[in-house]
């Protein structure tokens, strides 16, 4: 063979790539769970105040349309 250690050296330089793609997300399972129902809520709002919006508009302009 004439490649020496040019193999080890790529497992070593991919393992690295690998190890630093890995550290993005650092959350706990709990932790995602709990920010996953945290943003859901905030969705739950802001879908409720445009419901709330829509009724509104519809109430007041359906009515004087006729």
């Amino acid at each position: 063979m004439t490649r020496g250690n040019q193999r080890e050296r790529d497992r070593a330089k991919a393992q690295k790539a690998a190890q630093k793609q890995k550290t993005a997300t650092n959350k706990s399972g709990s932790e995602m769970l709990r920010d996953k129902d945290r943003v859901a809520q905030i969705m739950r709002e802001k879908q409720q105040k445009a419901e709330e919006k829509k009724a509104e508009a519809s109430g007041g302009g359906g009515a004087s349309k006729k």
